[in-house]
């Protein structure tokens, strides 16, 4: 049987791999009579070889992310007032604590995923409820039960609370007075000033979470990286490589740029994700400094592999290998796996490691 062998050029990039096929008749082999395949006589040299490689072979690509608290968020005011007291910057709010101060009054943290949105007293029902009253059971409060209903038993409890704290015993919990997040948070700065006015809607402060991480934002085209508690491995300014977990994978939507007419461009989506590394004391003394994230989308250990290049396209379909041996080479019929890396992972009969094949240029 007739074999045409094509000479292939690979492009890898980000695992994506593009095999252009320029056919030309190079040479008739015998192929499929034996077990050796065909073989072709010595007549010129091939130009360049490479050897049968057995190796962990990655489908990885490395991105640029930045050192630091992970995403910066804003506290806004939701009353009217002035401010009188704002969290130092770079200090710790916990739980039950005062961000910040409006009229002398306390705008506390609280822990939960649901924002405030309305004003909570007896009779009110819902997921609000049971959030704002775990975090009141959390704070020690007692002589109610924690669930979705807002009772009279809830309210004695809030007044309890709302004395503690210095606020006007009401019973009521208006949302101006909490600020709902995940955790703890650091406060990252201020974006009003002591002494001034404040507004529903306007910004008081920003915050972060207390972990040092590392944050990446991607392409959307590149979302396939972005897995949550995919391992990666951060390299960082010193030059010093750790292990890192994907925490958290968010989708979040940039303004465009301004242009020189002024008008705002196209908003753009990108994915961010949050890595949290195995040793955090290693990003100690790196804020908002740059490092380099590897993600592993595949991986393929123990294989055989060659360069993409010495892969030829075989007339019967599928690809090959020429193996060089001594003075003559045979063609080998091969299966691809994985491609990373300007390498493909191969498997067929006959081929062996340390074997060297021809790359065709």
């Amino acid at each position: 049987m007739t074999i045409r062998r094509s000479r292939l050029r690979a492009a890898v990039t980000g695992g994506i791999v593009l095999l252009v096929a320029a056919v030309g008749v190079v040479a008739a082999v015998g192929f499929g009579g034996g077990a050796d395949g065909g073989r072709a006589q010595a007549g010129s040299a091939p130009p360049a070889t490479a050897t049968v490689t057995r190796q962990t072979l990655a489908d990885s690509e490395t991105a640029d992310g930045e050192l630091g608290y992970g995403t910066t968020r804003t506290a806004t005011a939701k009353l009217s007032g002035t401010v009188t007291a704002l969290a130092a910057t770079g200090s710790t709010v916990r739980r039950g604590k005062a961000l910040y101060r409006v009229d002398n009054e306390a705008v506390v943290l609280l822990y939960g995923g649901l924002p405030a949105y309305r004003t909570l007293a007896p009779g009110v029902e819902g997921a609000d409820v049971a959030q704002f009253e775990r975090n009141l059971d959390a704070l020690g409060y007692t002589g109610f039960t924690v669930d979705d209903e807002y009772t009279g038993a809830t309210a004695d409890a809030v007044r309890q609370w709302q004395e503690d704290l210095g606020l006007t015993e009401t019973g009521r919990v208006e949302p101006g007075r909490i600020v709902y997040a995940d955790r703890e948070v650091r406060v990252d700065g201020h974006q009003a000033d002591v002494g001034d006015l404040t507004q529903p809607g306007q910004a008081v402060l920003t915050y972060t979470g207390t972990s040092r991480v590392v944050t990446v934002e991607l392409d959307v085209d590149d979302q396939r990286l972005a897995r949550r508690d995919a391992k990666v491995s951060v390299r960082l300014p010193d030059g010093q490589t750790v292990a890192g977990t994907i925490s958290t994978v968010e989708t979040v939507v940039q303004a465009g740029t301004a242009g020189a007419n002024g008008q705002s461009g196209e908003a753009e989506t990108k994915i961010e994700v949050t890595v949290a590394v195995t040793d955090p004391k290693a990003l100690t003394g790196f804020d908002r400094a740059s490092a380099d994230v590897t993600f592993t989308v595949s991986e393929r250990r123990d294989v055989l592999t060659v360069p993409v290049a010495a892969l030829l396209a075989l007339a019967e379909g599928g690809y090959g290998v020429q193996v060089a041996e001594g003075g003559t080479s045979r063609i080998l019929a091969v299966t691809t796996g994985l491609f990373a890396g300007g390498r493909v992972e191969v498997t067929g009969t006959g081929l062996t490691e340390g074997a060297t094949v021809v790359v065709p240029t």
